[in-house]
């Protein structure tokens, strides 16, 4: 029995979509006559196309009457479907099989093993329980086999020489039934049961990658496939002698000469065979190289445990459609055993040898396996790059090695409760329901079966069972392994997943699927929840069967250390890692895993607890060991660190820490650590000073080794002892740590617990104050009473001396200098009392003694004398008392000062104080002896002397630079006068006319102006007048004299000359300061001429430091004389009202100064200019509009014509704006009339008198309407009418056009019956506008021709009445007029004339609808063009000739053009005529030699000679323009004159630079169809194809380009029942202009690519190719239907079904369908053109109708 295989229907294929372009389609699309790539016109290719005969019938029908449907959207569709079935014949659609089945597996069997991987699975899903694989070899020719009986030289010669005969894969499941074998036969239907995998129907259509013959047997029956030419048959044969046997298959290899499995393939291969039985039910998988059974694997499964799942996880994934029924637990073992002569291949393999096996080229059975990566196999990678196997064997290649491997399984049942809406999608996307029940499984490895299963475990070994071990990372199986890694260490076995069509990945895009896997995926992370849970449980039960063991509450350190590897084992096991290659999947799993129960259980340092009390310390904190701790080596996990980041996990903080001290005392040892680690977590930044005080604040340690502190209280500790300064054996105060807690800190760690440095006086203090319980003062520690305790004190305090601050050393001295702590030989003394023993003058001084190793400087520090009281020396020596001062001993002043000399070094503080201020010296003015303090008394020189100052009284010569002098000096005696003194030495001189003395004074000051510090006064301050000034015997203090003359011109002194030099040591400047100066000018301005050109002078030499400020309070300062007219009098003006350069014309209005050129710079730097700016106009004529007003009418014109041209810049001063806006300094008129109310124009017709004025900008109107102001001139006053810029700035300043003051009623009567003229008066408008608008410029032109067209349209009615009144004036004024303008709603406008109507009044409406504020002179130029004809204008110098001659070159040109198309088209329409009829020839078969010659849709059995008489219609007509030439290649495409520019203009979507492609053929000029008309005899007229063609032509002359530069997608107001058609644009569309490319306007998506010049530009550069060949093909189809080519546009979008639309009767081609969709891009790129314009002809067609 044999046949071929059943085909798809023609009834099963899609219509044509946006997805899925190249799935045939029936002839009659519903939407759109699109001719598809497969139709090729009728021409039958190879392979299977639609036949000729099918398109034949479809023509018949349409000869018939049957149009297709685009070209009328009446056709009874049951009346053509029923008239196609009688009289169409049913054709098969041939399908090439070959063709077919290699597209499908070049996607589907992806992998190496893809093959055997379907089979092993088909193997499961029958029941099987063994597969065998054999690969049957065939001999070498070349080789002969050797001669010997040892099977592993006969083993290795076939594995070296022998090529692959035959595979043969049996299993021992369930044998075929009758669905089996029927499903084998058909191609992509499935399997329909809920619980298989298979779901595609072409997992065994993979062994067509092997060979071509496949033979299937199973029972009583076989199947084989074979190939008849490129069709798939088979043959069937039931046999008696197989019953009962496996189902095998059996596979001839393609290739015979393919060498065998060896080397790195055969690992692959093996390690792939381990690798699928994870999950399967398999319990033996065998490997045969003929008769050598190269690996054997076997599976053993113990009994499974039910697990209890805890209440606390959530069984139900997110939307409810999974459930978590049951988890059981199971123990699986698998053990592989395998000849060396695995090993042996893969150790003497090379790259070459293998390359030789896999190569592609030869079309061998491995060149599929080495193609692609295994992607059916997720560890293949890690077994291509493994490290180098065992070394090759030494023993037998047929000698056996086994390893085991072990690991279990949590297998979860699943209920499944899909929603009908889920159900009825996953019907129809997977051709059956949902499961209501399924399986999920978890494999994982613990500790112990990882330890066992590394036993003895070898490289290869290690090769084998690497992809069944899941760690690092595992993968999602479905039967068989996929490439998604699951994220952590645990193989999931999800069997219904719904894979991708290759089945190596997942299917997570959009839609149900991706619903399903989703909720897949949250079970699996449910389900690995459960299994973390029980590991942890398992976990417990250890860790309390040993502590209830060893009798311990918690674990010790050595059996932590035994039970840390197992919970590692799990942590890394649960160790969340992103996925690959969709990182969602582990997302989803993670979060269910996550998600399932708030509560975790962690190993930590006191077993097994939960995370809300386990904590993490990164450091050992033994001294809080009741705290559970997570071990450190754990940290590292991705299960702790997702704990920490999900809070579930927290750090030891300071409230856990305080919690623990609290709650006992700790150990000194204790307490160091927790020392130790508040430092260094201070070091590290991780703790805060008030956490820090927390913890020590309830820390309490023991301390054994000092009975006297019993207890530490931390709380109280603020000091720590510093040993280099106080010795640890000193006592303390009880707010000091003792020394042992403290020796192994550094300074900043005491900081950092907030101890403070015990100092020197503050333990000082407390020695002092220290006392027992009972408040009495210790004596073995008090330094008063105990001599040895003292000195020890005085000792150390001797030592740190030196390095004591001054304060410190301040409280020192402030603490002991009272205190007797002093041994002397006459007992304690205080310091002050105690001498040290170099005093000698008296022998019952106390001296110290028993003092060894105290420094002199510091005893001396705390007053220990060196020296006799002062109070002594003048008591018992000079004899005279230091409270009277008299003097009876027998030292004078001078004995004293030598004894000092001596001692001084030695004397106290107050002695020196004390004698400082005692009058010990005499003076040597005073008559008697009065003594005078030293510090009152100057040095006995002359010069002083001379200056009359009081000198010291000293014998012989004085000098200053003995011991003597110094003495005196420090003492305070005076070598010169104060700065100060000798100023009022030199005032009074000055004062008192004492030149001689002021002389001196003033050669003294000098002379020792450096030696005396005189430089170090600031003199500038002096208040004191002392200074001589020039011409005067005044005296100035130095900051109101200078030594700049020039400052005499603003009333300051001049410093007397010969001081000049000396001016700085005086502190005299050369110029007053700036502000002075100013102030003074200001205050003084000059009032001459002359004294102005000094001033202004003077002010210019200090121009540089006259800031912005001062020059602006300056310019506004009246300080510029100016003559006022009469000779004696002077006025004053501000520089900025001043001008430098003579004007003549402003001489009478502005100012004009001259003082000189240095004055000069200095008037412009204050503000004035050279000569009045538009500006300076534009203020003075503000404020004083008098006096331009003085020099007539026509200057104050020019004036104001001056300043509306500088508009722009004054606008820009918003004040002056404001004023103009409220001055009356514009200009208006207002036209007289006489007492009867006339306008005064005389007989003549001049103009009436007009009354100028000046008034507000408010009050004045412009006229925008002259009539208007001829009726209401009386009432108003109108602006100059001279110049457009002045009305431009009355505007602005607020001047109201005339219209707007008007209040307009229109009578209409009825339309005229007749309104022929109004017709003929609307041409004339249209005609003469562009003469109209030749000499205007586009800003005065309000609307233009283009405007005038299509928005103005004329009416005549019998009669029009206007009422009009002004504001403010209630007497209506009313006319009868000829024309009036109407305006209609959506902003048109109709003119309404009368029959009789005036050209006149005609031009008055236009001429104000058209320009902006019309005026009489254009009322007069339209009322010329619409009154003369064009001969008259002719005359009148209008250039009518050379308009009119370029009118009639247009046409002609046009005309000529479109001849030389059609004449062009129709040459070209008979050579593809001629070329397509001998295509039909050269193909017709030979059963068709005797039908008549058809064109292609043509009927059978339609007479030859009717279709060659039968006259074409214009629609009919339309193929034969398209150039077709079948098999072979067509002409070139359009050359540079037919196609403009080839290179796309890419622009800034506003101008159009490119030459544009010829016009299409004008239709309205068409005198007839393009194409000849007839008629069908045999059909009795054409009624239908004639309506088709009207339609065409309405279509056709419809059509108008798109000037916008975006379109935007309009919403249907109809109800439809799709959401979305292929001709109807996207509601959110959004396109925007990019390029012109090629003539043709290119809009691009702007959702797509954001609307920048430089992103769209660049898009249509990367496309500038492609966008031109479609340009190329849209000019064939608009050149077809006589479209211009501005009607055409081509756009992009990326994503959608829109292939073209038409809107406001532009159409839009998608550019996308073109490049990608329909591949028409690739077919004009090879030359072949005729099937993309077919396409978008049909597509233009459409969009036209």
């Amino acid at each position: 029995m044999s046949g071929c295989l059943a085909a798809p229907s023609l009834s099963a294929l899609r219509p044509l979509s946006a997805c899925s372009p190249s799935i045939p389609i029936p002839i009659f699309n519903l939407r759109r006559p699109t001719l598809l790539p497969q139709q090729e016109h009728g021409i039958r290719l190879k392979g299977g196309s639609i036949s000729t005969a099918t398109v034949r019938n479809a023509d018949k029908t349409q000869r018939r009457g049957l149009r297709p449907t685009t070209m009328n959207s009446k056709v009874d569709y049951t009346a053509l479907q029923a008239q196609a079935q009688e009289i169409s014949r049913g054709e098969e659609v041939r399908v090439n099989h070959r063709a077919l089945i290699d597209k499908i597996l070049s996607r589907y069997a992806s992998g190496r093993w893809s093959t055997l991987r379907e089979l092993i699975q088909n193997a499961d899903d029958a029941g099987a329980t063994r597969v065998s694989i054999k690969i049957d070899t065939k001999p070498s020719v070349k080789v002969p086999a050797p001669q010997s009986d040892d099977p592993s030289i006969r083993l290795k010669h076939v594995m070296q020489n022998h090529t692959v005969n035959r595979w043969i894969v049996e299993n021992n499941g369930e044998r075929f039934t009758g669905q089996d074998w029927s499903r084998l036969t058909e191609i992509a239907k499935g399997n329909p049961d809920e619980d298989k995998i298979g779901a595609f129907g072409v997992g065994f259509y993979s062994v067509f990658y092997i060979t071509d013959k496949p033979f299937v047997s199973s029972g009583s029956e076989a199947l084989e496939f074979y190939y008849e030419q490129d069709a798939l048959c088979i043959k069937r044969l039931k046999h008696g002698f197989l019953q009962g046997t496996d189902t095998t298959f059996i596979l001839e290899a393609k290739d015979q000469t393919s060498s065998a499995l060896r080397g790195k393939d055969l690992l692959s291969l093996c390690t792939f065979l381990t690798g699928s039985m994870t999950f399967v039910r398999l319990q033996s998988i065998e490997l045969w190289i003929d008769e050598w059974r190269i690996l054997n694997l076997q599976k053993s499964v113990a009994d499974s445990t039910d697990i209890s799942i805890p209440k606390s996880i959530r069984r139900t994934t997110n939307n409810g459609t999974m459930r978590i029924a049951s988890v059981a637990e199971e123990s699986v073992q698998l053990e592989a055993e395998w000849m060396h002569a695995l090993a042996w291949s893969t150790n003497t393999s090379k790259g070459g040898a293998i390359d030789t096996v896999m190569e592609p080229a030869k079309k061998s059975l491995f060149s599929f396996f080495k193609k692609a990566p295994d992607s059916s196999n997720p560890g293949s990678d890690r077994v291509t790059g493994a490290a180098k196997p065992d070394d090759p064997p030494t023993q037998s290649l047929t000698a056996l090695s086994r390893h085991k491997t072990f690991h279990h399984v949590h297998k979860a049942s699943i209920q499944v409760t899909a929603s009908p809406d889920m159900s009825a999608k996953f019907l129809q996307s997977r051709k059956k329901l949902p499961p209501k029940s399924t399986t999920l499984s978890c494999l994982t490895q613990s500790h112990h079966e990882r330890e066992a299963s590394s036993l003895d475990k070898g490289a290869l070994a290690k090769h084998l069972f690497d992809s069944v071990t899941p760690t690092p990372n595992g993968f999602v199986y479905i039967g068989s392994p996929t490439v998604q890694a699951t994220g952590l260490g645990a193989h999931l076995s999800i069997p219904a997943i719904v894979p991708t069509y290759e089945r190596v990945q997942i299917d997570m895009n959009k839609g149900v699927i991706r619903t399903w896997n989703v909720e897949l995926f949250q079970a699996a992370g449910i389900v690995a929840r459960i299994s973390w849970t029980t590991a942890m449980a398992s976990l417990r039960q250890s860790i309390s069967r040993m502590t209830s063991m060893s009798n311990n509450k918690a674990l010790t350190v050595e059996e932590l250390k035994e039970v840390q590897p197992v919970a590692m084992a799990l942590y890394e096991t649960f160790d969340w890692r992103k996925t690959t290659p969709d990182s969602t999947v582990g997302e989803e799993i993670s979060n269910a895993f996550w998600g399932s129960s708030g509560d975790f259980e962690l190993f930590s340092s006191r077993g097994i607890v939960s995370h809300k009390e386990a904590r993490v310390a990164p450091d050992e904190l033994t001294f809080v060991d009741e705290v559970p701790i997570v071990p450190e080596s754990m940290l590292r996990f991705g299960f702790i660190q997702s704990l920490r980041d999900f809070k579930h996990l927290q750090d030891i903080d300071i409230p856990d820490i305080v919690q623990t001290l609290e709650s006992s005392p700790r150990t000194a040892d204790q307490l160091h650590q927790l020392l130790a680690y508040l430092v260094k977590r201070a070091r590290a930044n991780k703790i805060s000073q008030r956490d820090i005080r927390s913890v020590l604040n309830v820390t309490v340690a023991t301390n054994e080794e000092e009975p006297n502190r019993p207890l530490i209280a931390l709380s109280e500790i603020k000091d720590f002892i510093n040993p280099d300064k106080i010795p640890p054996n000193m006592p303390v105060p009880p707010t000091t740590i003792p020394f042992k807690f403290t020796k192994t800190l550094n300074r900043h760690d005491t900081d950092a617990l907030g101890f403070q440095e015990l100092q020197i006086v503050d333990w000082l203090r407390w020695l002092l104050e220290n006392r027992d319980t009972r408040g009495r003062r210790i004596a073995e520690h008090d330094v008063e009473s105990n001599v040895a305790f003292a000195a020890s004190v005085l000792k150390i305090l001797s030592k740190q001396w030196v390095g004591l601050s001054q304060d410190a050393k301040t409280g020192v001295t402030a603490l002991l200098q009272d205190r007797s702590i002093m041994p002397t030989k006459m007992g304690m003394k205080v310091p002050a009392e105690a001498y040290f023993s170099s005093v000698k003058l008296f022998q019952d001084l106390p001296v110290i003694q028993d003092l060894p190793n105290v420094k002199e400087v510091f005893l001396a520090s705390l007053g220990v004398r060196k020296t006799l009281e002062i109070s002594v020396v003048f008591d018992r020596l000079m004899g005279r008392s230091s409270q009277t001062g008299d003097s009876d001993g027998k030292w004078s002043h001078v004995d004293l000062i030598k004894y000092l000399v001596g001692v001084w070094p030695d004397v106290p503080k107050q002695d020196r104080e004390r004698l400082q201020k005692t009058p010990v010296c005499p003076s040597e003015e005073a008559l008697s002896d009065q003594l005078f303090r030293i510090s009152d008394l100057y040095e006995p020189s002359e010069a002083l002397r001379r200056l009359g100052l009081r000198t010291l009284r000293w014998p012989g010569v004085y000098v200053p630079g003995s011991k003597e002098g110094r003495l005196l000096a420090a003492l305070g005696l005076r070598s010169a006068p104060p700065c100060a003194d000798l100023i009022q030495i030199i005032a009074n001189a000055g004062q008192s006319k004492n030149t001689a003395l002021q002389q001196f004074a003033f050669g003294f000051f000098i002379e020792n102006y450096q030696s005396k510090g005189y430089d170090k006064a600031v003199l500038s301050d002096v208040k004191v007048p002392f200074l001589p000034v020039e011409g005067s015997d005044k005296l100035c203090t130095p900051s109101d004299c200078f030594t700049n003359e020039g400052s005499q011109s603003l009333g300051f002194e001049l410093l007397r000359s010969d001081l000049h030099r000396y001016a700085l040591q005086f502190g005299v400047q050369p110029d007053p300061p700036i502000e002075r100066s100013i102030r003074s000018l200001m205050r003084r301005p000059p009032s001459t001429n002359r004294r102005a050109r000094e001033t202004f002078r003077y002010m210019f030499s200090c121009i540089r430091h006259i800031s912005k400020q001062h020059a602006a309070s300056l310019g506004e300062a009246r300080i510029v004389p100016v003559s006022g007219g009469d000779a004696d009098r002077m006025r004053f003006l501000s520089p900025r009202d001043c001008f430098l350069e003579y004007d003549s014309d402003f001489a009478k209005i502005f100012a004009f100064v001259d003082f000189g050129e240095e004055a000069k710079m200095f008037l412009l730097h204050c503000g004035s200019k050279h000569r009045p700016e538009t500006i300076d106009v534009a203020r003075l004529i503000v404020e004083q509009p008098g006096k331009f007003w003085g020099f007539g009418v026509p200057k104050y014109m020019d004036t104001l014509i001056m300043l509306s041209r500088a508009w722009d810049s004054l606008k820009q001063d918003k004040r002056l704006v404001e004023k103009m806006k409220q001055s009356p300094f514009l200009l208006a008129s207002k036209e007289l009339t006489d007492s009867s109310g006339n306008d005064g124009e005389g007989e003549e017709g001049e103009s009436a008198p007009k009354v100028w004025q000046l008034a507000k900008p408010a009050d004045i109107v412009v006229i925008d309407h002259p009539p208007n102001y001829q009726i209401f001139k009386a009432h108003v006053i109108a602006a100059p009418q001279q110049d457009d810029a002045l009305e431009d700035m009355y505007l602005a300043l607020g001047a109201p056009y005339l219209g707007s003051l008007i209040t307009q009623r229109q009578n209409l009567g009825k339309p005229a019956p007749d309104q022929s003229a109004a017709f003929k008066l609307r041409d004339l408008i249209r005609e003469r506008a562009p003469l109209y608008f030749h000499n205007y410029h586009k800003e005065r032109i309000r609307h233009d021709a283009k405007w005038l067209e299509n928005q103005l349209s004329v009416e005549a009615r019998g009669r029009i009445t206007v009422r009009m009144w002004l504001k403010g004036n209630e007497i209506p004024h009313e006319e009868i007029k000829t024309a009036a303008l109407s305006r209609g709603s959506s902003g048109s406008y109709s003119l309404m004339v009368t029959p009789d109507y005036d050209i006149l009044q005609v031009s008055q409406v236009l001429s104000s609808l058209l320009l902006h504020r019309s005026k009489w002179d254009d009322e007069t130029v339209l009322e010329r063009l619409l009154g003369s004809s064009l001969i008259g204008l002719q005359r009148r110098g209008v250039n009518v000739r050379k308009i009119l001659r370029q009118k009639e070159k247009e046409q002609k040109a046009a005309q000529e053009q479109y001849e030389q198309l059609r004449i062009e088209q129709e040459r070209r329409a008979q050579e593809d005529r001629e070329a397509l009829q001998q295509q039909l020839m050269n193909q017709r078969g030979p059963d068709e030699d005797n039908e008549p010659e058809s064109m292609p849709g043509g009927f059978p059995d339609a007479p030859a000679s009717e279709e060659k008489q039968e006259p074409e219609s214009f629609f009919e007509g339309i193929g034969k323009r398209f150039g077709f030439d079948f098999g072979r290649k067509p002409r070139a495409p359009l050359a540079d004159n037919d196609m403009g520019q080839n290179q796309a203009t890419i622009m800034d979507t506003t101008e159009i630079k490119d030459d544009p492609l010829p016009p299409a053929m004008d239709t309205t000029e068409m005198k007839g169809d393009p194409t000849p008309a007839g008629s069908d005899p045999a059909l009795g007229g054409r009624p239908d194809i004639d309506g088709i063609n009207a339609d065409i032509l309405r279509a056709m002359q419809g059509s108008r380009p798109n000037t916008s530069g975006r379109v935007i997608g309009e919403r249907p107001v109809h109800k439809v029942e799709e959401e979305h058609t292929t001709c109807d644009p996207k509601p959110d569309m959004r396109l925007v202009h990019s390029a012109d490319v090629s003539g043709f306007r290119f809009f691009i998506d702007q959702n797509l690519i954001p609307p920048t010049s430089q992103s769209q530009s660049q898009f249509a550069q990367e496309n500038l190719k492609g966008l031109q060949q479609f340009a190329t093909v849209l000019h064939h189809c608009a050149t077809i239907f006589g479209q211009a080519q501005q009607v055409v546009n081509i756009f992009y979008d990326d994503s959608g079904g829109t292939i073209a639309f038409n809107q406001r009767s532009s159409l839009y081609f998608n550019y996308r369908f073109f490049k990608d969709e329909f591949g028409h891009l690739s077919m004009m790129e090879q030359g072949y053109q005729a099937k993309p314009i077919v396409n978008w002809a049909s597509t233009m067609a459409h969009e036209l109708t």
